[in-house]
């Protein structure tokens, strides 16, 4: 059987057995043998589907249950009855996470048998626990372009905070030995949630930066590419907001850096480079004490600058291997940095770090990483200004994976360089189906924004 019906066939026995517990505990004692017999079985079919990805999610789109993104159409009657209760009761998200056991299962299954129609529960509350959380699934239907604007306006409003809680974490980390982490899980909470639901917008958001505040952008945006890049390989829940936090304070050993030498801006002296390679260490001691800190958080920070080829640091530290969070911190920390204009390097262009990325794939880092993460972000990522062949001027709007130099864009400035009154869309991929476009149609080089004196994430919201 190939790995597809397979998977199928698996997501069917998931939904039947949870559908089958809530039904079951509506009509035999708690220790009936048929209750403990679909527990068991429902603890088998989670541990294969996790041998997969590390959260399995089931949610209600429409009027579909939906498995890992994979709406399933076979709905018994059981299976009706239990999307009715889901709604009834505003429960339109479970997510299953690794490490589940049979008793979270057996008081989940317990707990939906009992909510009576039209319930005010408040189901992440309620209904939570240590492995599964459970709350609410947005639709594509309800992530409307006419809602795009607020969208990004809030999530504008999450980056400012989520820089200001870096920057708090980074001050007590300096004050008190140990950063603020309850105030940085929240601002993770925040921005796990906008990478799963607008991730295109906030993505956009991280090229945009005040350059005098390096540090803590550097920190957040770090923190979001890697969660990113999680997401898009499936990852999901605890795990994922575990990948934004230890990514967000995967510097954090910096601290301990003397200020002369972290914000020098010429090059470095190799005595100087030598104390700044110690922030891994202290990074890692530090995170190591910090109670509430994820048990990753402390490999990341330890990890983020050793490379598979050896060529990396700390210099006696050799890996086979690194963990998955270290590896997708590392290719977030040498994008951001590359693309970052300081005092003593200018930034470069998306296309040249990419290729840099992808030079060094499969030596210093995973190969398969960097290819999705190229995919993901494309050599010309939403939300940046480019020139056109045409030389009229356009923000991308969407990636092209097949051919990343012809995305969706919306066009600004026409070609003579006057700003449009009324901006307009083109697919650059459908033109080039006309032989005499293919030419015209392509994106040549980025533009910054402040040459046209333009914001262009607002032209992401019309």
């Amino acid at each position: 059987m190939s790995e597809g019906p397979s998977r199928i066939a698996l997501y069917e026995d998931l939904l039947r057995r949870v559908a089958s517990g809530v039904r079951n505990a509506q009509l035999y004692a708690a220790d009936h043998p048929l209750v403990a017999r679909n527990m068991a079985g429902l603890v088998t079919v989670l541990t294969s589907l996790h041998q997969q990805q590390p959260s399995i999610a089931v949610g209600i789109v429409g009027g579909d249950l939906v498995v890992a993104d994979t709406p399933m159409h076979k709905l018994s009657a059981t299976m009706a009855e239990l999307i009715r209760k889901l709604k009834d009761n505003k429960v339109e998200r479970i997510a299953f996470e690794r490490g589940v056991t049979q008793e979270e299962l057996f008081a989940l299954t317990q707990s939906l048998s009992r909510l009576g129609g039209k319930s005010a529960v408040d189901p992440e509350k309620h209904l939570s626990s240590a492995h599964i959380r459970v709350g609410r699934l947005k639709s594509e239907d309800e992530k409307k372009p006419e809602g795009m604007a607020s969208d990004i306006a809030a999530i504008r409003q999450m980056y400012s905070s989520a820089v200001a809680a870096a920057e708090v974490a980074w001050e007590t980390a300096e004050v008190e030995g140990m950063p603020d982490a309850p105030a940085a899980l929240e601002t993770v909470e925040g921005l796990a949630e906008a990478v799963t639901q607008n991730r295109t917008a906030l993505m956009a958001l991280t090229a945009m930066r005040n350059y005098d505040n390096y540090t803590f952008t550097h920190m957040v945006n770090v923190s979001i590419l890697a969660m990113a890049q999680a997401r898009a390989l499936g990852i999901d829940g605890r795990l994922l907001r575990e990948f934004g936090m230890s990514a967000l304070m995967h510097d954090i050993g910096k601290v301990r850096t003397p200020k002369s030498i972290l914000n020098k801006p010429d090059k470095l002296t190799d005595d100087e480079f030598v104390i700044m390679r110690r922030h891994v260490v202290d990074g890692a001691e530090i995170l190591r004490r910090t109670p509430e800190m994820p048990i990753l958080a402390p490999i990341v920070a330890f990890e983020h600058h050793l490379r598979l080829d050896g060529s990396g640091y700390p210099f006696t530290v050799k890996r086979n291997s690194m963990n998955l969070g270290s590896m997708l911190c590392a290719i977030s920390d040498v994008y951001d940095a590359m693309r970052s204009q300081r005092t003593y390097q200018q930034a470069y262009p998306t296309d040249r770090i990419l290729a840099v990325l992808k030079r060094n794939e499969g030596a210093q880092l995973d190969q398969n990483l960097v290819r999705r993460f190229v995919q993901l972000l494309g050599i010309y990522p939403p939300g940046n200004l480019v020139s056109l062949s045409t030389g009229e001027v356009a923000v991308v709007l969407r990636v092209h994976a097949p051919d990343p130099h012809r995305p969706r864009v919306r066009v600004l400035f026409g070609a003579n360089g006057g700003r449009l009154e009324l901006p307009f869309e083109r697919n650059l991929w459908e033109l080039q189906r006309d032989a005499s476009e293919v030419k015209l149609q392509t994106v040549l080089s980025p533009v910054d924004p402040a040459d046209y004196d333009i914001d262009p994430l607002t032209f992401l919201e019309m």
